[in-house]
């Protein structure tokens, strides 16, 4: 089989389509790929890095508020779509699919036009605007979420979970904790707020890190590279916890997520899969600057079901947090349902689920 990929902007579109190509090829190695997105986009770096072959096109998202820019988008898209066609009668896919961010629009579109089979992959609960107007034109909608449904034609929407989740279940956190230089035997708390980090969640935990010293539980707290020196000084002025381990980044983040009894986190959707797929509880601090406030409407998704407490940015603060941490850390019972209604929430198979709607849609046998 020949597969186009598409997918850019953010991590949170990107690391879903790595992880399906990864299974893929694991699982069917004669398997073509081609994955299209932007030169300036993240997915440049993290598509080539992995050897999969890359090309570009010229694309900007639509703006929201009326705007000449959107007359010079309108245009970029239709040369898009053209750069499309030509890519994929050259390399003549059986299937082309998109996980999100303007670069797939001209992507798939080109694809429905000329009748090529298409997917489109929406990993929130609220979907952007590109894959609403691309859910017209394509043979398949995958969602991660039961919420999204409402947004799509039901006949061609389908429930698959993010292909991310395949590949933390085998996740082994044996002897990680201790790498951070802490004890395997006690209750451990994982914070982060992203790949750079998110100021609101730093501010609040360097306010509780004396509390955190009084605490039997202890934490890995993760700043991201842009607060690590930030954070280091305060460290220094107040005394860094023996309890407290902070590190600018995380790169085996599965072994460590494995590790955790408990996670503060931001409710992207690529965290929200991780989470469940592995049974953690958490709680949720959404980003409030994203389109549709979805990270709140992703955390409600856990909340609803007592898979995790969520804390408004508003409402953050260094008591706050402690309060919730102690609530849960220090009921077993809590944290033990907390973790059953995590793991229900999972999708473990979504790899497999989405490579199975590309099987049906293109009438390719296996």
């Amino acid at each position: 089989m020949k597969i186009v990929v598409s997918g850019g902007g953010t991590g949170g579109h990107i690391y879903p389509a790595l992880a399906l190509i990864r299974m893929i090829k694991l699982k069917h190695p004669e398997t073509s790929f081609l994955y299209i997105g932007t030169e300036k986009g993240l997915e440049s770096k993290l598509v080539t890095r992995e050897g999969i072959p890359f090309r570009s096109i010229d694309i900007t998202g639509f703006r929201r508020a009326v705007s000449i820019e959107n007359v010079k988008t309108i245009m970029r898209f239709l040369k898009g779509v053209n750069e499309c066609k030509k890519m994929l009668k050259e390399f003549k896919p059986d299937v082309v699919i998109g996980t999100g961010g303007y670069v797939c629009g001209p992507v798939v579109y080109a694809a429905s036009k000329m009748g090529i089979p298409s997917i489109v992959h929406e990993q929130n609960s609220v979907p952007g605007l590109t894959n609403k107007f691309l859910s017209k034109h394509v043979n398949r909608i995958a969602v991660c979420f039961e919420e999204a449904k409402e947004y799509f034609p039901a006949e061609k929407t389908v429930l698959t979970g993010n292909p991310r989740a395949s590949e933390v279940i085998e996740a082994n956190g044996l002897g990680v904790i201790e790498e951070f230089g802490l004890s395997s035997k006690k209750k451990t708390v994982l914070i982060f707020g992203g790949s750079r980090g998110a100021k609101p969640i730093n501010d609040a935990v360097t306010a509780a890190l004396q509390d955190f010293a009084n605490r039997e539980y202890q934490v890995i707290y993760v700043t991201g590279d842009v607060h690590f020196n930030k954070v280091s000084d305060i460290l220094e002025k107040v005394g860094k916890p023996a309890n407290v381990s902070v590190v600018p980044f995380i790169h085996n983040m599965p072994e460590v997520l494995a590790a955790s009894d408990l996670v503060v986190a931001r409710a992207g959707a690529t965290t929200l899969a991780e989470l469940t797929a592995l049974g953690i509880p958490s709680i949720l601090v959404p980003s409030p600057y994203v389109t549709n406030n979805h990270q709140e409407k992703n955390a409600r998704t856990l909340t609803d079901r007592g898979a995790a407490i969520m804390l408004l940015e508003k409402d953050l603060s260094s008591d706050s947090l402690v309060r919730e941490l102690d609530s849960i850390l220090t009921n077993d019972s809590l944290l033990i349902k907390m973790k059953t209604e995590a793991e229900r929430l999972g999708i473990r198979d979504a790899a497999s689920r989405l490579y199975n709607v590309m099987i049906d849609i293109t009438g390719k046998d296996k």
